[in-house]
């Protein structure tokens, strides 16, 4: 019989690592040496912008990307990345709205609904804002981060419950998803070191700032319902226990091409196996590449 408590709490993890993954997966843009090595230090970002000039930006606004999460037959839920353009204090900014919820049969057992909004400057892909709404089976979530570069700090403000929280902008923070978009833009394909593990501070939470890690695990020609892809396969190192069978259960493949878009990203589970696959796009900058056999 389904365990439908696992799989729920399972989905409800899932989403928020998709989310997390296309912000993260593209963090491995610089050679290094030795173990691993803490990305978005400031002398690290200093280096890469002192060897590196401005390049065309791998998105513009329109772009939308819809993901089908399954397990196994069950088509669990839906998940959207949407690109539009905004302003804060006269500031020109993207506006990203990635949301997330379960469909259909799924929705009886495990009802998810999640939406996440960042904003981030054009011109340098800093935060300026972020926003967290959940709803997961009764279990809410509204969370908003105002980012203050001046001042060097971050406001949560948990409407929820009706607290604020200060945080130090530790080097080169980024959001939940503006991490996803700031890197798109900064990434060199030639520099990516097989095996080697990546570490990104990341805050879109009360929990605080953290540390997420990704290891690079090479080239992958996927078939998908486009076509063969060739993809840049990555392992966020998620931690083991009930959810996920072990520490690199998660998989994430981004198409090697000037998009780099997530193409597929999949979960061993402790019970069973959960998947996510991309399943429409629109307004793509360049084109996306298919292997024609």
């Amino acid at each position: 019989m389904c365990n439908f408590s696992a799989i729920s709490k399972a989905m409800k993890r899932f989403l928020l690592l998709t989310f997390l993954s296309v912000g993260l997966f593209i963090n491995a843009q610089e050679k290094y040496s030795g173990s691993d090595l803490a990305m978005n230090s400031s002398r690290s970002l200093a280096s890469s912008k002192n060897k590196k000039e401005k390049k065309e930006s791998a998105f513009k606004p329109g772009e939308w990307l819809k993901f089908r999460l399954h397990y196994g037959f069950l088509n669990a839920s839906y998940a959207t990345l949407h690109v539009k353009t905004a302003e804060i204090d006269e500031v020109p900014v993207y506006h990203v709205v990635g949301h997330g919820e379960t469909t259909g049969f799924a929705s009886i057992f495990f009802k998810v609904d999640d939406t996440y909004e960042s904003y981030f400057g054009v011109e340098d892909g800093k935060p300026y804002k972020f926003v967290r709404k959940i709803n997961e089976g009764g279990y809410t979530k509204d969370v908003e981060i105002n980012f203050d570069h001046k001042e060097e700090k971050a406001v949560l403000n948990d409407k929820k419950n009706k607290k604020k929280m200060d945080f130090e902008l530790q080097d080169s923070i980024q959001d939940l998803l503006s991490a996803f978009y700031y890197l798109r833009n900064n990434y060199i394909p030639e520099n990516l070191v097989e095996g080697k593990a990546v570490t990104l501070k990341m805050l879109y939470d009360d929990d605080g700032v953290f540390d997420f890690k990704l290891k690079y695990m090479g080239q992958e020609v996927l078939k998908t319902k486009f076509g063969k892809v060739n993809c840049y396969k990555f392992r966020p190192l998620v931690q083991s226990g009930r959810v996920f069978k072990e520490k690199e259960s998660l998989s994430l493949w981004v198409s090697a091409d000037d998009n780099r878009i997530p193409v597929r990203i999949s979960a061993d589970l402790a019970v069973g196996a959960i998947k996510a696959d991309l399943d429409a796009y629109n307004g793509l900058k360049h084109q996306f590449k298919i292997i024609m056999d």
